[in-house]
């Protein structure tokens, strides 16, 4: 018996049962255990300082203590270091890594009524958005996706963002407005990307799950990881990152932007280089186009 760890939320479910089922094609018995985290526990109130697990640390505690054998995660939720007792076993095939608006009505970032307002949890949407438009009033908010959607309904805000994979994964693609490319709405690293991680030792386990691994999909998702790790990984400035496979070689997206939206560095990049170099050559530039300043402004 394989016992999964997943958060309660649907979205987490979906995650927790597209690892399972697919165990389950291969003759495993799984089971998926639910598991309450911090992050859980604050729908009301603004989150701390992200990138320090408050989505994933509770499950990987049941891991360490053998209650579960797998923990499934979005991808961006996981902290860039791990313990060393952990490893991530397979980074399935990665969906759509775009962020989308989603509104009551027709409407694009570009046609948004001067000071719309416009929901989003994450500071890197948050500064991004301002930096485009900054005539909008930029609304936290928290809850699962389903909440979310309910208070862009029932007329809280104007439209709300969130990441394309999640709202796809839950059939709620209806109320998207636009599909938001990376050189617009850079995404966060890992974005769209499911982390199946397991116990180091536990090989039978890792051996069990390696074959949802996509080679491409991992690739891509260490450079915009160890992107963020070099640019001070944990940190509450907004950084993105987004690298995709083109014909020869990969194409790199990256921002830095201050909270407000009034600093921003943005690149792109296209090259035949490997993991190292890519994450030398983005982080360098960055820092050398200003994204030092913003970040020693955190």
């Amino acid at each position: 018996m394989i016992r999964i760890g997943s958060r309660g939320s649907k979205l987490a479910l979906w995650q927790a049962n597209f690892v399972a089922d697919a165990l389950r094609t291969r003759g495993e018995s799984v089971e998926i255990l639910i598991i309450r985290t911090t992050g859980d526990q604050l729908q009301e109130t603004a989150l701390p300082t992200p990138g320090k697990g408050l989505f994933t640390t509770e499950i990987e505690n049941a891991l360490r203590r053998n209650e579960v054998d797998v923990a499934v995660h979005s991808l961006k939720d996981l902290p860039t270091e791990i313990a060393p007792e952990f490893c991530v076993a397979a980074i399935p095939r990665r969906a759509d890594a775009r962020d989308v608006l989603l509104a009551r009505e027709k409407v694009s970032l570009a046609t948004l009524a001067s000071s719309a307002h416009v929901a989003t949890s994450s500071p890197r949407r948050r500064g991004q958005l301002l930096y485009l438009r900054p005539d909008l009033q930029v609304k936290p908010i928290r809850g699962n996706v389903d909440t979310r959607i309910r208070r862009l309904m029932e007329g809280d805000v104007d439209a709300i963002v969130l990441a394309a994979a999640g709202v796809e994964r839950l059939k709620l693609t209806s109320f998207v407005q636009e599909y938001l490319a990376p050189e617009i709405m850079c995404p966060a690293p890992g974005q769209g990307a499911l982390a199946v991680q397991c116990r180091e030792d536990d090989s039978a386990t890792r051996a069990a799950v390696c074959f949802l691994d996509d080679a491409e999909t991992r690739f891509c998702v260490e450079v915009e990881r160890n992107i963020l790790a070099r640019l001070g990984g944990g940190c509450s400035v907004p950084v993105g990152v987004h690298c995709a496979p083109e014909t020869h070689g990969h194409r790199v997206w990256a921002a830095v932007c201050s909270a407000d939206g009034t600093s921003m560095v943005r690149i792109e990049h296209s090259g035949r280089e490997d993991n190292e170099d890519l994450v030398l050559k983005i982080s360098e530039r960055l820092r050398r186009e200003g994204a030092e300043a913003i970040l020693a402004a955190k």
